[in-house]
Formats: structure tokens, C-alpha cells, sequence
């Protein structure tokens, strides 16, 4: 009887100590450590700055940041999450991705705590319904990106063309573009450059807000492969076929002075002030407002929202939590906008901050005041085998292996392939 009371009272100790390792969500001295998952950390100062701004004000929650590289990301992150890591919180790099990761119960759900906090979700202007599946807010809007026009003023003033308005449209984009298209071979200046991404194409026929990828006809591209192979063949832009076998960044024809005009995200402020600063360039650049089709209104863009995530299978969801309303709060955002990033939660007071950092140019305010953002990918089932398929059929346009309504055609008939149950 002694023997076996014996062993009930270990057998008790033991499973009340696993109990506690479980469910404690505090370390020695009460602190708690939570994990977020980031990419590439070094070249994001904002993030140390969250972290810093969030420890002060929460002393008992220490944050260690996991850093991958952003090419391994996506992989990495599936491995840990289907692996049972002890990751808390994690930023997810392709917003489109957000659904994949719901439909595997790996996202926590954020409705109770959103509620509790009393949070303002329509601070978020709507890209919080991005993130909400089944009815169930499954990650926070943290940062948001979108696109505008890059220029080059030296390029405009010798050729005494007016700087691109924030209410350009894509016909007078391509006609400035031969305004300013300069010179031959190794010296010359391109009125604009299309990067390889798709995006480069087909966001300018979702921009109108009624169109996506998803879509399954993509009639509403022709009109921008039409142009874009235009300018290619008058001159005015870069060769798709020379960057895409040189691999050439997007960033290099520009920060050098090449280029007169680059449609390209918001995220390329703060590395174009970066090179000025470290002396890598002399470009003297401005930002205006994406051009748009004529029947569309000025100030719509296509873009992309960041969001902050918590790890369904985290033992400190409570601690994560914090972590994450922090850096999507107005504080929060403040920060971000400090480091010349564009908060989910953008106001006037925010703009106005990107806008003061230092090496930023005139007129940003206004060419950001966006009325309206289309999702480049929507979180939708299979939107990452439909992206890829795109993509693929994008090239063969571009190389010129397949004609546009051939390319469109197939397109349609891939979509039909790939979204098949």
C-alpha cells in the first residue's frame, strides 16, 4: 500500500511539473521571452526600434528575434510551424499566404483579444478584413506597401519635360517616357523601367479594384502588355530579356541615374536615402502618385499589407498579443513611420512623419495620399499555384514566345488546371 501511494505521489509531482512547463508562461524572474519570426532584421532598423519601444513598456516581456533570410523565409517558417516550434509570433512576409496558414490551424485567434482591448479596427481602413477568415481575425495589419512612381529630376530637367503629377495617366506615362529617352549604348537613358515581376504588368489591371488575379480571364491585362511592349520595342524602357538574364535589380539602373521613371513600391524610400547617404548615388530623385487608365480615379494603387501573426500552438499567446497590438498600435506606428515605413494604420499625422525623415523629397505627402489599394495577390485558396502559373505565362509574353492573346489564352485555360479540386 506504502509502495503504491508512493508511486501515485511521484507520478502526481511528475505531471504537475510537466503541467507547469506547459502552461507557464514566465521565465526565472518572471520575465517572459517570446519568439518572433522576421526577415532579414538587419536591413529593417524599424524592427529593433518596435522591440525597444515595446520591452520599456512591457519590463516582464522580452522579445528574441528568430532571422532568416528573406529568400528561405516562406520555407523556413512552414518547417517550424508544422514542426511544433516554440515560435510565438511571426510577421508573414506573403500576405497572400495568410489563408494557407489558417486552413492548418496555425493561426491563433485574435477576435477575443482585438475585442477585449477594445481595438479600433476600423483604424486599419479595411485591411484588417484581409486577415479575417471564417469570421475570425487571424493577424494584425502591421505595415503596408504600395505602389508609386520614381523619378529622376535631372533626367526631366535636360530634357525640359514637366515632372510626372500625381494624376498621370498610363497613355501620358508612355508619352513622357519617349520625352526623355536619351542617348545610346552604355550612356543611355531610359524614360522608365518595368522590373520582371509580373506585378510590373498585371497590377495596373487589378488597380481599377474590380479585377484580380484570381479572376480566371485576363483579358484586363492586354491593355498594359500592349504598352509595355511598345516601349520596348521604341526603346523606352529596359530590355525585359537583358534583365532578366543579367539579373539585374531593379534597384541598380536607377540609384546609378539611367532611368528617368520606375513604377515600384513604397518599401524603395528608404533604400534610395540610404544610398545617397552612404554616397552610392547622386540621383536626385521625387515620388508621385502610380499613373492610372483614364477610367480609373487618380490616387488608386495596388499593394500589399504586412501582418503580424500569433502562433496557434504558443504557449505565451498572451504575451504575444501584446507584442503584436503594440506594433500595430498608433505607437507602433509611429515608429514605423519614423524609419520611413507606412504604417497599416497611416494617418495624416504619419504621412507627414515619412515625410520629415531626413533625405526624403518634396511633394511625398501628397503623393501618398492613396484613395484606394488593391490587393496585388488576395489571401485566397490556391492564389500562390495561380501567382506562379502567371508568372510563367508572364515570361513567355515577354520573351516573346507567345503572343498577348495567346499568353491571356492560356492563362485562362492554366487557372482552370491549377484550381481544380
Amino acid at each position: 500500500m506504502k509502495k503504491t501511494l508512493t508511486i501515485i505521489l511521484v507520478v502526481m509531482i511528475t505531471m504537475t511539473s510537466i503541467f507547469a512547463a506547459g502552461t507557464k508562461e514566465s521565465a526565472a524572474g518572471g520575465v517572459t521571452t517570446i519568439k518572433l519570426a522576421n526577415w532579414d532584421t538587419s536591413t529593417m532598423a524599424y524592427i529593433p526600434a518596435l522591440i525597444s519601444a515595446f520591452e520599456a513598456k512591457n519590463p516582464t516581456i522580452k522579445v528574441e528575434v528568430i532571422d532568416i533570410p528573406s529568400a528561405d523565409y516562406v520555407t523556413k517558417l512552414n518547417v517550424m510551424l508544422n514542426g511544433g516550434s516554440d515560435l510565438d509570433a511571426f510577421y508573414i512576409k506573403e500576405a497572400d499566404k495568410a489563408k494557407e496558414f489558417f486552413d492548418k490551424g496555425q493561426l491563433a485567434d485574435l477576435t477575443g483579444y482585438a475585442a477585449a482591448d477594445k481595438i479600433d479596427l476600423a483604424s486599419f481602413n479595411g485591411t484588417d478584413k484581409t486577415f479575417t477568415f471564417d469570421g475570425k481575425l487571424s493577424a494584425l495589419p502591421a505595415r503596408t506597401d504600395f505602389y508609386v512612381l520614381f523619378y529622376n529630376k535631372d533626367i526631366f530637367d535636360a530634357a525640359g519635360v514637366a515632372y510626372p503629377s500625381n494624376d498621370m495617366t498610363w497613355t501620358e506615362f508612355e508619352q513622357v517616357a519617349a520625352k526623355i529617352t536619351t542617348g545610346s549604348g552604355a550612356t543611355k537613358k531610359y524614360g522608365a523601367l518595368f522590373h520582371t515581376w509580373q506585378a510590373l504588368v498585371m497590377n495596373w489591371g487589378v488597380q481599377d479594384g474590380k479585377h484580380s488575379i484570381m479572376d480566371g480571364s485576363y483579358g484586363f491585362f492586354k491593355p498594359y502588355y500592349e504598352m509595355l511592349l511598345r516601349m520596348q520595342r521604341a526603346g523606352t524602357v529596359m530590355d525585359y530579356a537583358t534583365l532578366k538574364t543579367s539579373n539585374i535589380h531593379y534597384s541598380t539602373p536607377f540609384i546609378q541615374g539611367n532611368v528617368g521613371m520606375l513604377p515600384m513600391g513604397t518599401w524603395f524610400m528608404s533604400t534610395v536615402i540610404d544610398k545617397i547617404k552612404s554616397g552610392e548615388s547622386t540621383v536626385r530623385w521625387g515620388v508621385a502618385t502610380i499613373p492610372h487608365a483614364a477610367d480609373v480615379p487618380a490616387g488608386y494603387t495596388v499593394g500589399s499589407t504586412t501582418p503580424i501573426a500569433v502562433n496557434n500552438a504558443s504557449k505565451k499567446k498572451d504575451a504575444a498579443w501584446k507584442f503584436a497590438s503594440f506594433v500595430t498600435s498608433a505607437e507602433g506606428a509611429a515608429i514605423y513611420a519614423k524609419y520611413g515605413q507606412i504604417p497599416a494604420t497611416a494617418t495624416a499625422e504619419t504621412l507627414e512623419a515619412i515625410a520629415s525623415m531626413d533625405g526624403m523629397p518634396a511633394g511625398v505627402v501628397e503623393a501618398l495620399k492613396v484613395t484606394n489599394i488593391s490587393p496585388d495577390r488576395p489571401a485566397m485558396d490556391k492564389v500562390g499555384v495561380v501567382d506562379q502559373m502567371l508568372g510563367e505565362e508572364h515570361s513567355l509574353i515577354m520573351l516573346g514566345e507567345n503572343s498577348i492573346d495567346k499568353g491571356l489564352a492560356e492563362m485562362a485555360a492554366r487557372f482552370k488546371e491549377v484550381t481544380r479540386d
